[in-house]
């Protein structure tokens, strides 16, 4: 572009139609009355339907770092992508943090407040076309007609040159156009990009001290990138820079692909004259993998969470697999902060509001996500929910996942809320068996399957033959003992009738003089009814699951045994 280039002029030449200026902006969007030291943070996503750990684990920190500084988290789409989006995807993300418990103070919903709005991207064309009026005016942007054939032809230079690769400098031949051959590409109607005129210069570093990963310097942008598309339509550098100005943003939380864009994004911010955010870059969420080599050697290393290899990689399958939100967020709040378990340790009955969490205690290098320990801490979190809050949550689960199990617990409240407190306790003892809802199934199928489709797999002793199990089952059958406070005394009863020692030390003294003993007797029952020879309270499981059902799966064992 010629040094004598009347910047206004061209301004009005390409944008002729926009009047506002950076001001009046600045007026309808005034600085927010917050306390000293508060944190406006955004969750900022593409609406693609899918959300990522990563993205869940980010907005888990963002809100965090509002919430106990007494700021704001609010969410802005980024949907410039057209080609990307679906149907839906707004209301897809929303219901999602929603879910986990990580609602918006702010954003493009029903209720939301309207000083900062719009919140989606696609309808603030104008604000940055404002924006780059302005800078085109300072003489720090201008109309680039250079082809994609032209583009190719440039990079060919630079390979060819060994230098490096970009739109810049001499390379940035959009630059030297003057006033009337502008005017002439735009009467002929050729298709133009709208680009930064970078006063970057090769060799000048920026210094950032980033609050997670500490002093970094790196070269200063010297690249003359794209502001505006074709259609007029801004690019995501560009965008974030104005939205987040506009909209009071004064912490970014993002990942660390997004470190090397600081240099621009911190030139974008000092040419448009606004005031920086304090940018914090979170490490990706990893995953340890192991490969093995030609001669069949194991070797282990670290790689991201991948949408396409990884199931868990998506917020979607903890929902699915039926993991509380309490849990999900307990264990991604271990990864964000190396003291929290301390923490959490000495202050049981506190919650993770009630934590301070600190960007220094963040790691600098990738978190490697644990699904071991997300069990872990989820069977932790699940012994701590009253029977009332399971049944709670489990429905809320089943509505979606498990339509049969949805039924039995809307059907019969009191029934549901019995197996709850089987899984759950052992006596006094509060159990941690269940990670997740949909272990339930799995786990307790003998409680949760449908009569129609449970199927058992006897866990039977080879001690025990055929008709020695047919008799016991047989004299059960005979008189159903289903009074759970009398039930092992009856058993005795029974068990003494048959030949078992219904006291277990004087088995163990004259072996010989029985068949077994009462131990025997019920285990054989249990397994006849559950199919596993342990289960929790034999007597409350029956109840549970009715006379019928029971005498119903004493037939089919007796069935499996060829008696």
């Amino acid at each position: 572009m010629a040094d004598k280039m009347d910047y206004n002029k061209l301004a009005e030449l390409i944008f002729p139609d926009i009047t506002g200026t950076v001001d009046d902006l600045e007026a309808r969007f005034p600085k927010r009355d917050l306390p000293e030291g508060a944190k406006v943070t955004r969750f900022a996503p593409s609406p693609t339907g899918y959300m990522h750990i990563g993205g869940l684990y980010a907005a888990m920190i963002s809100r965090k770092l509002a919430k106990q500084s007494g700021g704001v988290f609010y969410l802005r789409i980024e949907d410039t992508d057209r080609k990307r989006e679906l149907e839906n995807g707004v209301e897809e993300i929303i219901n999602s943090l929603n879910k986990f418990d990580l609602g918006f103070d702010e954003g493009p919903f029903e209720g939301s407040p309207v000083t900062y709005a719009p919140y989606k991207q696609s309808e603030r064309k104008e604000i940055y076309q404002i924006c780059v009026k302005k800078l085109m005016q300072e003489g720090y942007a201008y109309p680039d007609f250079t082809t994609a054939e032209e583009l190719d032809a440039i990079r060919a230079k630079q390979e060819a040159a060994k230098v490096d690769i970009g739109y810049y400098g001499e390379y940035a031949v959009g630059r030297n156009l003057t006033y009337e051959q502008i005017e002439e590409k735009l009467a002929a109607g050729e298709p133009y990009v709208v680009r930064l005129k970078s006063p970057g210069e090769a060799g000048k570093t920026v210094v950032y001290s980033d609050p997670i990963r500490g002093k970094i310097e790196m070269p200063e942008n010297m690249m003359d990138v794209v502001l505006l598309k074709s259609d007029g339509i801004p690019t995501y550098h560009f965008a974030h820079a104005v939205d987040d100005h506009f909209m009071r943003t004064n912490m970014v939380i993002r990942g660390d692909e997004w470190l090397a864009s600081y240099p621009l994004h911190k030139q974008l911010f000092e040419l448009c004259g606004f005031e920086l955010p304090e940018y914090a870059h979170i490490s990706p969420i990893m995953k340890m993998e192991i490969s093995v080599d030609e001669d069949g050697n194991e070797h282990q290393h670290k790689r991201k969470l991948s949408k396409r290899k990884d199931p868990e990689a998506a917020v979607g399958f903890y929902q699915e697999q039926g993991y509380p939100s309490e849990s999900v967020l307990e264990y991604l709040m271990t990864i964000a902060n190396s003291n929290y378990e301390e923490w959490h340790a000495a202050n049981p009955d506190k919650m993770i509001d009630d934590f301070t969490l600190s960007l220094a205690k963040m790691p600098a290098s990738g978190a490697l996500f644990d699904m071991v320990k997300l069990n872990d801490v989820s069977k932790e979190m699940i012994s701590t929910f009253s029977e009332e809050k399971c049944y709670e949550k489990i429905m809320a689960w089943a509505k979606e996942f498990d339509k049969k199990l949805y039924e039995f617990g809307t059907n019969d409240k009191e029934s549901f809320l019995k197996t709850i407190s089987l899984w759950k306790m052992s006596g006094n003892k509060v159990r941690k068996d269940v990670g997740k809802w949909s272990d339930l199934a799995e786990m307790f199928g003998y409680l949760y399957v449908p009569e129609n489709e449970l199927k058992l797999s006897y866990e039977v002793d080879e001690k025990y033959n055929a008709d020695q199990m047919a008799e016991i089952i047989n004299e059960y059958k005979k008189d159903l003992f289903l009074d759970a406070e009398n039930w092992f005394a009856e058993m005795k009863v029974m068990g003494d009738k048959l030949g078992y020692c219904p006291n277990v030390k004087e088995y163990k003294k004259n072996p010989d003089a029985y068949k077994g003993s009462i131990t025997d007797v019920c285990t054989i029952v249990r397994v006849a009814i559950t199919g596993k020879k342990n289960s929790p309270d034999l007597a409350t499981i029956m109840n549970v699951i009715g006379k019928d059902r029971t005498i119903g799966r004493l037939d089919k064992f007796l069935a499996a045994i060829g008696k």
